[in-house]
């Protein structure tokens, strides 16, 4: 019999409305024996059940909520729950092979994330209750869905909040390199170099959107990174693409996507600090059409959002004064604790210390293969914003 967690009085309120996490401190007591990973019986004060979930006595997140109801047999659960995430997105990407298949909470498996790249399957696993059952998850995707690879990139940060072990494992297969297809563009995926699990699918449908403003335009794309950004203006008929990057492996990778989609007309690769970088454009007086910028995540933990703040807004004002009278400034922030409210503020904040009048044309979140849950703000993070400067 599973053990119950039962929690504080009024702490039940926001279980009840979606959200999927029991905190530490709003735990009263555990009646019975469970080890991290354990599958528990959670209950309001006044005994109400309310769900099974993951139980972690040594995580902030104590309980990771899985069902509303018990839970008589986990393996057809977590079929069912990523064959019905496989529906969604074959759904909104027919015909594709790759794509975020399962995006943790929001698909109702917490803790977990798989990639999908062709048959080759990526994890990351962040609930000590998944990890447990991690071999349950391999079996559905190899028997469901015909993995030939199934392995792990996970975040080492993450791992540690929940007392996980950091290495990655491989469950089927190999690690090997692979070409995917996204829409009309191709790109070469390396696992072992690549950030993340290999590739951001959250953007895939926010690069489509590009197209609508690159032809004949002269086009940077900062942070780089694989290129998608720049390949995407190249093909709506650019005038020219700068791809700029830190990492001399972006660029060599982006060099090589663009071969691979054959875009071999005006584009120039650029390793350097996009700050840097910006500030000797500057001086120089070059001025482009377009100007994407797609950094990391500057606010990973909430202490860090008022430097992150400064330094969106320092990078949104030197991407501003690059772009011409009527030309677009394409800007991305992935820090969940920056948002969209704080996000479209700091960019006007930008605009005025530049001299800039801008117009926002559209926003965005991330794309279709990673729905939100709106009990839990937690699921959304990613703010993407298409500007016309005037």
């Amino acid at each position: 019999m599973a053990a119950k967690l039962f929690l504080k009085k009024n702490e039940d309120r926001r279980i009840r409305s979606g959200h999927l996490w029991i905190f530490s401190n709003e735990v009263q007591s555990l009646q019975g024996e469970a080890e991290n990973g354990d599958l528990v019986e959670i209950y309001d004060s006044q005994n109400g059940f309310l769900g099974t979930g993951f139980y972690n006595k040594n995580s902030l997140i104590s309980c990771r909520l899985l069902s509303g109801s018990a839970i008589e047999d986990f393996h057809w659960l977590i079929k069912e729950r990523i064959l019905n995430a496989l529906k969604l997105r074959r759904e909104f990407y027919p015909g594709e092979e790759s794509f975020r298949l399962v995006f943790s909470e929001s698909d109702f498996l917490p803790g977990l994330i798989i990639d999908k790249y062709n048959s080759t399957f990526v994890l990351q696993v962040y609930s000590c209750g998944m990890e447990k059952n991690i071999q349950t998850v391999a079996e559905v995707l190899k028997t469901e869905l015909n993995a030939e690879s199934i392995f792990t990139k996970n975040e080492k940060s993450f791992r540690r909040m929940e007392g996980l072990p950091e290495e990655d494992s491989i469950y089927l297969g190999s690690v090997e390199p692979c070409i995917i297809s996204v829409g009309s563009i191709k790109y070469k995926i390396d696992f072992e170099k690549g950030h993340k699990t290999g590739f951001y699918f959250d953007q895939r449908d926010n690069r489509f959107f590009v197209e609508k403003i690159s032809k004949g335009k002269s086009v940077i794309d900062a942070f780089c990174n694989s290129g998608g950004f720049g390949m995407h203006a190249a093909k709506a008929g650019a005038s020219s693409v700068k791809f700029i990057d830190s990492s001399s492996f972006a660029i060599e990778l982006a060099k090589q996507n663009c071969l691979m989609n054959d875009i071999r007309g005006n584009t120039e690769f650029v390793v350097s600090q996009v700050y840097e970088y910006f500030e000797s454009l500057l001086s120089e007086k070059q001025q482009f059409d377009v100007v994407m910028i797609d950094p990391p995540a500057f606010a990973k933990k909430f202490k860090d959002l008022p430097a992150a703040k400064k330094g969106y807004e320092k990078l949104n004002r030197l991407a501003l004064q690059l772009i011409n009278g009527n030309g677009f400034l394409v800007t991305s922030s992935c820090s969940h604790h920056v948002t969209k409210e704080d996000f479209i503020q700091i960019v006007t904040d930008a605009a005025r210390k530049a001299d800039k009048k801008i117009q926002l044309i559209h926003f965005n979140g991330a794309s279709l293969d990673h729905p939100e849950l709106p009990a839990m703000i937690e699921t959304s993070y990613l703010k993407f914003c298409v500007f016309r400067v005037v």
